[in-house]
């Protein structure tokens, strides 16, 4: 599956080397990984990008115009993607998307502002994977939009469920050694500890990011603690292979992540994760009045994948509707739509609450279940596993205070 998803990222790059001025129209650079450790995650998440890109095209695109996806590798390296940056904007590029790394976005965050300031057009960054809370705080930029919850948002919601269950008494916790991993972990620890005092937090762990090989220390580890629960917010192949050793070191500890259901893991843990590996996100594939549901059909027999980021396809239809409110695909006139904007989703009414940029949505805790034809219909990776919903948050109950103080253009 991976070979098909680099073809298709080459073939779009070429498409986009050879193609004349007639179809040069609404160009948008999609960032993310496409070699390296997380490669496999940016593949297929350019699928999803590319896929209601062209849903858009089919009905007509954006005011007569189609939108262009761009691929560009930033390599997992905040150096290299801030080049693709500039490589896109070249190319006349003023939209982009991105969505492994805060460390990624916090640089893409930088060098837009940098140009910005030495006279250059804006681009817009439209955020739907980089979690760091200071990105909507501290260092809120009028021109990056965070299309899913932030680090604190996750950690309370998990908070918050783990609490409620009284038979939780030792929770062990690792995390990737980055920045937004020592704030996932600082949060944590301090929410757990307000809402139940009583739960030992018997391991705190920081890993390298995207260079370990072998979890099987870290699962000794866990299982030596005798924690019945374990916290992450690993991502891509580091949330793959933990989960993995800790089943093959025999832990039962139930695992809460914001990521299970992401492309690698349901093939790995299997029955192993029924009612005891646990995801937050915007969405999944079982949910009650699932009004995705035909699109997702749609996308997996196209891609012969699972869809699984319905956080892709708001910022583009949000995006596109701000472009339309404008009547420009100006960067400035298009962000002005887009911050404030309420839009019906298909999880219901989401809000881009302008004083930070970050999205106000419904939130889904589910987890691992076997496919029944009721409850769970759909089912991950062809595994026979599918995600049953737990709780849905609803966007209030979701949000938190920002310290934003946004510096707007004149």
């Amino acid at each position: 599956m991976r070979k098909a998803f680099q073809r298709a990222a080459v073939a779009t790059a070429l498409t986009v080397l050879f193609s004349g001025p007639a179809l040069a129209q609404i160009k948008i650079a999609y960032i993310d990984p496409f070699s390296g450790p997380f490669a496999n995650t940016g593949e297929v998440q350019l699928s999803h990008v590319r896929q209601i890109a062209e849903t858009i095209n089919a009905r007509g695109g954006v005011l007569g115009q189609k939108l262009e996806i761009l691929p560009f590798d930033g390599k997992s390296s905040p150096q290299d993607s801030a080049s693709a940056l500039r490589a896109a904007y070249d190319k006349g590029v003023r939209f982009v998307f991105q969505g492994n790394g805060s460390n990624i976005t916090a640089a893409l965050v930088d060098a837009i502002n940098k140009q910005v300031s030495r006279g250059d057009q804006p681009m817009v960054l439209i955020n739907f994977g980089g979690f760091d809370p200071d990105l909507t705080n501290s260092k809120c930029s009028f021109w990056h939009f965070r299309f899913m919850q932030n680090v604190d948002m996750s950690m309370n919601a998990i908070s918050s469920q783990i609490a409620s269950r009284p038979d939780v008494k030792k929770v062990y916790q690792v995390n990737q050694d980055y920045h937004p991993g020592h704030q996932a972990a600082k949060a944590f620890r301090e929410m757990l500890a307000k809402k139940r005092p009583d739960v030992q937090l018997v391991g705190d762990d920081l890993h390298p990011l995207g260079r370990v090989k072998d979890f099987s220390p870290y699962a000794a580890k866990i299982v030596a603690s005798g924690a019945d629960t374990v916290l992450t917010t690993n991502w891509g192949n580091d949330l793959t292979l933990l989960v993995k050793a800790i089943k093959e070191a025999g832990g039962k500890a139930d695992i809460y992540t914001l990521y299970a259901n992401t492309i690698g893991v349901p093939t790995v843990i299997g029955k192993d994760g029924i009612d005891t590996v646990f995801a937050l996100s915007e969405w999944h594939a079982n949910i009650e009045n699932n009004r995705t549901e035909a699109y997702a059909n749609a996308f997996q027999k196209k891609f012969n994948t699972d869809f699984i980021l319905l956080r892709v396809n708001i910022p583009m239809e949000m995006l596109a509707k701000a472009m339309t409110e404008a009547n420009s695909t100006d960067p400035t006139a298009m962000a002005r739509k887009l911050e404030g904007m309420r839009y019906q989703s298909d999880i219901g009414e989401v809000v881009m609450r302008a004083e930070d940029h970050q999205l106000q949505q419904p939130l889904y805790i589910s987890t691992f279940a076997k496919v029944d034809g009721k409850a769970v219909r759909y089912d991950l990776e062809k595994t026979g596993v599918g995600m049953r919903t737990v709780k849905r948050i609803e966007a209030p109950d979701a949000a938190l205070p920002t310290s934003c103080q946004m510096k707007r253009p004149v």
